[in-house]
């Protein structure tokens, strides 16, 4: 039988983590996600598209990875 597995991809604007990148709030959304069995995959910088107007915000786009129960 071969694993199967699901990803899920979050963008983490800036301000979503307290207007600075903190340890400690991406600690508690890394923390949330395990809880619901995702494991971190990738954590990418990059730049996200924000709420208003064109461009986009410093962030980082976090993968997570979990099997899948089929």
């Amino acid at each position: 039988m071969t694993e199967r597995f699901e990803y899920k991809v979050v963008e983490l604007r800036e301000k979503l983590l307290g207007g600075k990148m903190s340890g400690a709030k991406l600690e508690g959304v890394l923390n949330e996600h395990a809880a619901q069995g995702w494991r971190v995959k990738a954590i990418t910088t990059a730049e996200v598209k924000g709420r208003i107007g064109p461009g986009g915000v410093d962030g980082v786009l976090v993968t997570f990875e979990r099997r899948t129960g089929r």
